[in-house]
């Protein structure tokens, strides 16, 4: 199973940029499937210009969240989001500053303009649902 720590090694090895966005895809390709049920307008991620869908959900102490993109790229942001987000509590959820991730990784940098609001919008989701889980 790749980790965060994984991504940030693999970025480091890979200095070409085109490499790292088809590491990024093959990251979303390994997502698991999303069940096409919840693929709905409810769950859909506003902000995005690619289709995405996001739930997440209370497992105990944790948020769990499943993510499914229509773009390859997008679903390779969605698996990155995933890494850093899924199996944490609401408060470390809360806590973590996404734009050190981004930056870390140089994708503060090499997104579009559309890509990276769709980040946003997608991590704000998860902030929003893990927020509501916490209360």
């Amino acid at each position: 199973m790749t980790t965060l720590d994984d991504v940030y090694e693999t970025f480091e090895l890979i200095e070409d940029w085109s490499e790292r966005y088809r590491y990024l895809i093959e990251l979303g390709g390994a997502l698991p499937p999303m069940d096409d049920a919840l693929k709905t307008d409810a769950t859909k991620v506003k902000g995005c210009l690619s289709q995405v869908w996001l739930v997440g959900r209370r497992e105990g102490d944790v948020m769990r969240f499943a993510a499914d993109s229509d773009a390859h790229i997008v679903r390779g942001l969605v698996a990155l989001v995933l890494l850093v987000y899924d199996g944490r509590t609401p408060g470390e959820i809360a806590s973590i500053d996404h734009r050190l991730v981004l930056e870390r990784l140089g994708l503060d940098k090499h997104l579009s303009p559309g890509r990276s609001n769709g980040l946003h919008a997608m991590i704000g989701r998860i902030k929003a649902l893990a927020a509501a889980e916490g209360a």
